[in-house]
C-alpha cells in the first residue's frame, strides 16, 4: 500500500503555471480508506486576476467540496430565485458546496477567482462503487450534488480549518458513508492500477490474456466499477503520459507514439488535440 501521495502531474495541463497561481497539495486518507481512495487533493487561492485550469481527468470518480465567493454569489442568486437547494453549507462569509464528479470523458475546464479552497477526493478506478453501491457507469460524464444517492453530506464544513482538520473531515466523511467490502471493486481497483503502472500495456485482448481474464468479463468489470471501458482507461493513461512528457524537454514524438501504442504519429497527434484541446506542438510551445 502506498506511503505517500502520489507525486507526478498526469492529467494536469501546464502544471508549473498551476502550482504558481494556487497552493496545490495531496495527502492520504485514513488507512482503512486507501483500499479505494487515491489521494484527497486539496487548492487553495487568492487571485488578483481569473485563473483558468484545464485537466484531462482521470478515468476515476472524485468528491469535491468547494468554498469560495463564487459558491457565495450562485447561493445568493439562489435565494433571490426561491431559495437555495439545501446543498450548501455558509462558513463565515462563504458557501460550502459538494458533487460527486464521475468520469471525465472531455477536457476539464474552471476558472478560479477570487479567494477560495477545494478539498477533493479522488478515488482509485473502481474504488468508488463500494460506497455508490450501484453501477459507476451512471456518474460518467455527470457531476451530482450532494446528497446524491445514499451520500450524505457532511454535518459541518470540510473546508475549514488546516491541512489536517480537512483530511480529519474528509475522512469522517468517507467512514460514514460506510463502504461495502466488494471482492469486484478490489478487483477493479487491482487491474486499473496495472494498467496505469505498466507502459507496455497496450491492448486489452493482451491485458485480458496476461491477467487470465476473459475480455467480455473485463468489459463487464471496468464498465460496472470504473464507469468507462478497459480500452478507454488505456487510451487515458497514454495520453496522459504523452501530456506529462511534453510539459519536459523536447520529444520524438514519431517514437513516443510507437511506444505508446499507436500505428503513427498522426494518430498520436489526433487523439492528444482531441483530449487536451491544443496540439503536442502547440502545448509543449506553451509550456516551454
Amino acid at each position: 500500500m502506498r506511503q505517500r501521495p502520489r507525486g507526478d502531474s498526469r492529467g494536469i495541463l501546464d502544471p508549473a503555471r498551476l502550482l504558481r497561481e494556487v497552493r496545490f497539495r495531496r495527502h492520504l486518507p485514513a488507512e482503512p480508506l486507501r483500499a479505494w481512495v487515491e489521494h484527497y487533493w486539496l487548492i487553495d487561492w487568492t487571485l488578483s486576476a481569473p485563473f483558468e485550469q484545464r485537466i484531462v481527468p482521470h478515468p476515476a470518480v472524485n468528491v469535491v467540496f468547494r468554498s469560495d465567493g463564487e459558491a457565495d454569489r450562485d447561493n445568493e442568486r439562489a435565494e433571490g430565485n426561491g431559495g437555495s437547494d439545501g446543498q450548501s453549507h455558509r462558513d463565515g462569509g462563504a458557501v460550502e458546496s459538494g458533487e460527486v464528479a464521475g468520469v471525465g470523458r472531455d477536457l476539464f475546464r474552471i476558472t478560479l477567482t477570487g479567494t477560495g479552497r477545494v478539498c477533493g477526493v479522488q478515488f482509485r478506478p473502481g474504488g468508488f462503487h463500494p460506497f455508490w453501491r450501484q453501477s459507476v457507469a451512471g456518474l460518467t460524464g455527470r457531476r451530482l450534488p450532494l446528497p446524491a444517492g445514499r451520500l450524505t453530506r457532511p454535518a459541518h464544513p470540510v473546508c475549514a480549518g488546516s491541512d489536517d482538520d480537512r483530511c480529519r473531515a474528509l475522512d469522517a466523511a468517507l467512514t460514514a458513508w460506510a463502504p461495502d467490502p466488494d471482492p469486484g471493486a478490489a478487483e477493479a481497483v487491482r487491474l486499473a492500477e496495472s494498467i496505469r503502472a505498466d507502459r507496455t500495456v497496450l491492448r486489452v485482448d493482451e491485458f485480458a490474456a496476461r491477467h487470465d481474464v476473459p475480455v467480455r468479463r473485463l468489459q463487464r468489470l471496468f464498465t460496472e466499477y470504473v464507469g468507462v471501458g478497459p480500452k478507454w482507461v488505456i487510451r487515458r493513461y497514454r495520453l496522459q503520459e504523452a501530456v506529462e512528457r511534453a510539459a519536459g524537454a523536447p520529444l520524438d514524438w514519431a517514437g513516443l507514439a510507437a511506444n505508446l501504442g499507436y500505428s503513427d504519429q498522426a494518430h498520436l497527434v489526433r487523439d492528444f488535440t482531441a483530449v487536451a484541446g491544443v496540439s503536442p506542438a502547440a502545448y509543449a510551445r506553451s509550456v516551454h
